[in-house]
């Protein structure tokens, strides 16, 4: 079956809707209140009629709306993920936080796998990992399938790794930044830009073959 389109949804129509699915809204479409609480409560997409290539798998864009998040940080990052975990969950958010807690020296690898593969299984939305520099944890989390991990040291790469390049997994360096406000304006950034482009999609389409291929 193709992608649902409509002139104008509905709260019933939004109920209607499978969770985590993508819709086409036509030209001059609209979204009736009620029915946007109810698409963003079932994690439901909403593009323009049109932008949605049915050839591409559904499941090559990270989700649009996080709602589960697995995080975890090796010795040095300890206070950062605790002001991260303690950030998003005040936003409402699920969180997995996966440690450590101890300030014994952890080898970050460990650490990235666990938050990678919670996020390639399903059962998280996104993951965060923390190390020193963020550089190790993403050549890490890149190993496994299905991850694209992005070390993200200001908000615009944030924004790009999402938009443009879907990382669902993001690194962090706790040495490279300068306070934990701006990791959290980084987090923020990331967990809410969406990828959507059916351009960009497409090439996540190729980075996945390249993983079969190899």
């Amino acid at each position: 079956m193709g992608v649902l389109r409509f002139d104008i949804i509905t709260e019933a129509d939004a109920r209607q809707i499978e969770h985590g699915a993508t819709v086409e809204l036509t030209a001059g479409g609209h979204v009736t209140p009620l029915a946007a609480d109810t698409l963003r409560a079932r994690r439901v997409t909403v593009v323009p009629a049109g932008s949605v290539d049915p050839a591409l798998p559904a499941d090559l864009a990270p989700a649009a709306d996080v709602r589960r998040v697995a995080i975890g940080s090796d010795h040095t990052g300890i206070a950062l993920r605790k002001a991260i975990v303690a950030h998003l969950r005040g936003r409402g958010l699920a969180v997995e936080d996966r440690g450590t807690d101890s300030t014994a020296a952890v080898d970050y690898p460990d650490v990235a796998a666990s938050v990678a593969t919670t996020v390639a299984r399903g059962e998280a939305d996104a993951g965060i990992v923390i190390d020193g520099a963020g550089i190790g944890s993403a050549i890490a989390a890149n190993k496994i399938r299905g991850i694209r991990a992005a070390m993200c040291i200001d908000e615009t790469i944030a924004r790009y790794s999402r938009e443009h390049n879907g990382a669902n997994v993001m690194t962090l360096g706790s040495t490279l930044l300068p306070d934990a406000e701006t990791a959290l304006r980084i987090v923020d950034v990331w967990l809410g830009t969406a990828m959507k482009e059916p351009r960009y999609i497409r090439r996540l389409l190729k980075i996945r073959r390249l993983e079969d291929k190899f």
